[in-house]
């Protein structure tokens, strides 16, 4: 056997003996993995459907025009583009058409639970090719939309970008279109953690909000690796040539042909996403989250936002003195599947955080409900207390583990 081939079982065998609990990752569905792993790899199609540049795309194009049309009823929006390669891409898209270097652009703090491309300053490219203000949070660990809104007035941004990928309680995305509306910015809702509880019904959707979505479809959609980005009703009024900016933003302003076979795989999920087991999947990651904060914070510990409204919990390790990398190296070893997460007020860099970040997708798609979350609860606490008990080399001596 090829050794990549000897490799990718080993995996298919680790993933399926571990809990995987990181919240960005998921089980896509069989015919997912059909369609991505299909000949349809093998074309390529620069351009759009019905306008490419390549011979023999006439199926391509029918494929393609089905994802468009299923990620267009998903949310009742006029237009949706789905050839961005990610998440990043997708939102470096936006900005591509939306604001011009040396701009203003806000967004969400890494460090709080925003994403890199949010405008995380220095080291990334929406950090360094505009001028990037961020917020955060409270003490409490909460959003405090009368400061964004000041702070927000006085920065005057062209663009907020907002979205998370470690912030455990709801948007209000009402509030974030007043304070965006009050100073003629776009707002852009960056969904792609939580697309699938929004589907779902079990967690606020910005589609009334927002001018601009953008998604990746391989979290919470339990789809391929890929994105979407949606115009909406209220972005089309703002600009009536929206569409045709957003799609030359991506090709050919960011990236050359679209993968097929991730189109594909694309329109297979938005399809499973239609369907009455998908709401109920959504509703029921976002129940086990709860009871899985519950349960933990029932053990002594201390949670960001002191519980959750999402799909994952970030567990502040500060109060017990222990490294967020030592912890999920633990907890890897015990079969648990985390990663290490920064927290507010995190005196630590990032690679050695005070803070773990669990999520339920990938368990829930398993089809665990509450009462396994208190028993992985149960799992959790010991190998915490283990670490705590042996007193095993923290934060500063972390990257000596």
């Amino acid at each position: 056997m090829d050794k990549i081939l000897e490799l990718i079982k080993k995996e298919e065998k680790r993933q399926a003996e571990t809990l995987m609990m990181i919240p960005s990752e998921n089980y896509t569905y069989p015919e997912v993995r059909e369609a991505v792993g299909s000949i349809l790899m093998h074309k390529y199609s620069e351009g759009y459907s019905g306008a490419r540049y390549y011979q023999g795309n006439k199926i391509v194009d029918d494929i393609e025009r089905l994802a468009v049309e299923r990620a267009k009823k998903l949310f009742g929006t006029p237009h949706a583009n789905v050839q961005p390669y990610s998440g990043s891409p997708a939102n470096s898209a936006v900005y591509f058409a939306l604001v011009n270097p040396g701009e203003t652009v806000m967004g969400m703090q890494l460090k709080v639970g925003g994403h890199l491309t949010h405008g995380h300053p220095d080291i990334t490219f929406s950090g360094k090719y505009f001028r990037s203000v961020q917020f955060g949070v409270d003490e409490d660990g909460r959003l405090n939309y009368s400061k964004i809104a000041k702070f927000a007035k006085v920065e005057k941004p062209k663009l907020m970008l907002i979205g998370t990928t470690a912030y455990p309680l709801a948007f209000d995305w009402k509030k974030f279109s007043e304070i965006a509306d009050s100073i003629g910015a776009w707002l852009v809702a960056d969904i792609s953690h939580v697309i699938g509880l929004i589907v779902a019904g079990a967690y606020p959707s910005p589609i009334n909000y927002a001018h601009v979505i953008t998604s990746t479809t391989h979290k919470t959609l339990r789809g391929p690796r890929g994105a979407i980005i949606w115009v909406t009703n209220k972005g089309l009024k703002k600009d009536p040539v929206l569409p045709s900016k957003i799609d030359r933003a991506v090709f050919p302003g960011l990236q050359g042909g679209p993968h097929n076979n991730t189109t594909a795989g694309i329109a297979v999920a938005l399809e499973k996403a239609e369907m009455p087991e998908f709401k109920k999947y959504g509703k029921q990651v976002v129940k086990n989250a709860i009871a899985l904060g519950v349960a933990l914070k029932m053990g002594g510990l201390s949670l960001y936002g002191d519980g959750t409204e999402s799909h994952l919990v970030v567990v502040n390790l500060m109060p017990l003195g222990l490294s967020g990398n030592v912890v999920a190296e633990a907890l890897e070893i015990a079969g648990v599947v985390v990663n290490r997460n920064s927290v507010p007020n995190d005196p630590m860099p990032p690679f050695y955080p005070s803070g773990i970040r669990l999520g339920t997708p990938a368990i829930t798609a398993r089809g665990m409900k509450e009462k396994e979350m208190e028993q992985i609860a149960e799992w959790i606490l010991k190998v915490i207390d283990y670490v705590k008990a042996y007193k095993l080399p923290q934060n500063k001596d972390a990257r000596n583990t």
